[in-house]
């Protein structure tokens, strides 16, 4: 198993849980700027991976 697929596993997860807390913290704050949290809640919830699509490297196809 290489690097990039180590990587996909645990992404995908990490971008869920990132956007929520930083969704709970802007809701919490108020500030509106921690709503930014939508980007890498949408991301992870459809598995899209940016880091794949600069790389080139892994694919989320496999």
């Amino acid at each position: 198993m290489n690097i990039f697929e180590k990587m996909r596993m645990v992404c995908r997860p990490l971008r869920i849980i990132l956007g929520l807390v930083l969704i709970a913290i802007g809701f919490y704050t108020g500030n509106v700027w921690f709503y930014l949290g939508l980007i890498p809640l949408v991301a992870g919830l459809t598995n899209f991976c940016p880091a794949c699509i600069i790389s080139k490297k892994c694919d989320l196809k496999k």
